[in-house]
């Protein structure tokens, strides 16, 4: 089985992570991206709160 595998370099797949409301913990948005890296911290919108709040990345 000489071969099997053979160009793989351990590439990364992209998750779907989810970007809660500080202020109300509300999992708002829903983004896929590759793992590593700093966690996202974004400037979004609350409906609930209906305005723009912290929105921090966290995994389901």
């Amino acid at each position: 089985m000489a071969g099997k595998g053979k160009g793989k370099k351990g590439k990364k797949k992209a998750e779907t992570v989810f970007l809660v409301c500080e202020e109300t913990g509300d999992y708002n948005y829903a983004v896929r991206r590759k793992p590593g890296g700093e966690k996202l911290k974004l400037n979004k919108y609350c409906p609930r709160l209906r305005r723009h709040t912290v929105h921090n990345e966290r995994k389901k």
